[in-house]
């Protein structure tokens, strides 16, 4: 402390005092420059992020984002990186949107997460999901699990028609049956307790849009068999119109269909 009084009483004390604080403040000017500088270089670091090129909707699973590019790679500044924000498709399997994502927002770890069971986080493009009551045999429950494929059969009273549409033959019902769709993948099986202590087990079946409408159409105004087909190597004949007399006396299909009032 003497020592230090007595060198600043000097001029040359007070000199070297001086120069020792310029080179300091010089020194510390220099460390906050460098780290401005090495902040400012950071935030202009080239990065890649994964943007949206259309509105992707809420549910939509991240592997149906990738293969339906509905994203881009792009190259932004790191300072305009969100948090979490993918730069990688792989970044998207196994996961799904769980809000709007809207048109040039980035795909972050916020806007995806884990995918959902939810039916509808599995379907694309034209398939939905139709759940049919059966009862114990038409559906095979019991024996029926998920992941099982099925061919499913509809069966018809139907009336013979003549050319402009009115019944012919009296009018008189004909009982017909036909494999309407073929290795039908089950996604869901629910009991379902009906009125008058009767019970219905719902079978939900993934079909695309147009074997939804004949499948609803048959379960609504006939009766819908489930056949069970093998896990591997199944093989399926053409479908083929079932009444008595193709059945029991060999008539040919078109045979039949004509005498409905078909064309073929």
């Amino acid at each position: 402390m003497e020592f230090a009084q007595r060198l600043i009483s000097t001029r040359r004390g007070s000199l070297y005092v001086a120069v020792g604080a310029a080179l300091l403040a010089g020194v510390a000017i220099l460390v906050y420059l460098n780290q401005y500088r090495d902040h400012l270089q950071a935030g202009t670091t080239p990065v890649t992020v994964l943007i949206a090129r259309q509105n992707i909707p809420k549910g939509t699973p991240g592997s149906v984002v990738a293969s339906k590019g509905m994203f881009t790679a792009t190259t932004i500044r790191e300072s305009q990186l969100r948090e979490g924000a993918f730069s990688d498709p792989a970044s998207l399997a196994g996961k799904v949107a769980t809000g709007e994502v809207y048109e040039g927002s980035q795909l972050t770890a916020g806007t995806f997460s884990a995918s959902s069971t939810a039916l509808a986080g599995t379907l694309t493009d034209r398939e939905r999901v139709l759940s049919v009551p059966l009862d114990s045999a038409h559906g095979l429950i019991g024996e029926l699990e998920v992941g099982n494929r099925v061919d499913v059969y509809a069966a018809f009273n139907v009336i013979p028609i003549a050319a402009n549409g009115s019944p012919s033959n009296g009018g008189q019902a004909r009982p017909v049956l036909r494999m309407i769709m073929s290795n039908i993948p089950v996604v869901a099986i629910g009991t379902n307790s009906g009125g008058m202590g009767s019970k219905a087990t719902n079978v939900s079946l993934q079909v695309n849009d147009e074997q939804a409408a004949k499948l609803a159409f048959a379960s609504e105004n006939g009766k819908v068999w489930l056949s069970l087909r093998p896990s591997a190597g199944a093989k399926s004949a053409p479908p083929r119109v079932v009444t008595a007399e193709t059945l029991l006396l060999g008539v040919r299909p078109t045979t039949v269909l004509r005498s409905l009032g078909g064309r073929r």
